[in-house]
């Protein structure tokens, strides 16, 4: 069962930031382990509980090791991360359910990070059509539940005929989170049960992209099958000069 964090472990996570190298993290590793990576495995557990029997849906615990074949070419990380979402290839390109621990404390919700220009195209044309349903949602996650609304923007401005959601056209990703910075919150189980009362909050908006994502994907599929396909190229054998029984 989780039980919290300890100001340890963000301190490791800030040592982590300061000291990348293994020179740092090699006699630190039990710490690590004891005060990460088992308390998050448990977290990861707990969160996931209420989604286990949801088709499709599955949960991932991070690791502290970066993949070096990427930039910025650093060997651990020093943000933690759970997320629970449905299965993808690509998981920024789908909605998700995180929880990030890092040096400054916890923050959880939804995201999803860099969707595919046709989803959001999507977004857009049914928030044209009747945007209330979604702007309602929305409202009652900032509003009720105190959320924040953030997000990655366009540079430039998305063509909006309804002004009462302008704000999304701009969107080129989107997250509702929220922030906990308050030690004896990170420290105890009361973070598991904010963290799975915001994760039910934002279930419906997850499941609203999750929706436009299938909708996306079924449409290339179809599109696909529209295509011509060339013909398979037969290759016949040649029958030989000299004659001969076959």
């Amino acid at each position: 069962m989780f039980e919290g964090f300890s100001q340890e472990a963000l301190d490791f996570l800030l040592g982590i930031k300061l000291n990348n190298n293994k020179e740092w993290f090699e006699p630190r590793k039990q710490i690590y382990t004891d005060k990460i990576f088992e308390p998050m495995k448990a977290l990861g557990e707990e969160l996931f509980a209420p989604f286990s029997e949801t088709e499709g849906m599955m949960y991932k615990v991070g690791r502290i090791y970066r993949d070096e074949n990427f930039p910025p070419y650093l060997h651990y990380r020093d943000t933690m991360w759970i997320y629970v979402r449905y299965e993808a290839w690509y998981w920024n390109k789908t909605p998700t359910l995180y929880f990030e621990l890092s040096p400054e404390g916890a923050e959880f919700g939804f995201r999803i990070a860099k969707p595919e220009a046709a989803v959001m195209e999507r977004f857009r044309s049914q928030l044209s059509e009747d945007c209330k349903p979604f702007l309602n949602m929305i409202d009652e996650l900032e509003n009720k539940f105190g959320l924040t609304v953030g997000g990655e923007e366009y540079k430039r401005k998305k063509p909006c005929n309804v002004p009462e959601a302008e704000r999304f056209f701009l969107k080129k990703g989107l997250s509702v989170y929220t922030k906990v910075s308050d030690m004896k919150e990170l420290c105890s189980h009361a973070l598991a049960e904010h963290a799975a009362e915001v994760f039910s909050q934002v279930t419906p908006l997850n499941d609203f992209f999750h929706e436009l994502v299938e909708i996306e994907e079924l449409a290339k599929a179809l599109a696909k099958e529209d295509i011509p396909q060339p013909e398979p190229e037969v290759n016949m054998v040649k029958a030989p000069d000299v004659e001969f029984m076959w």
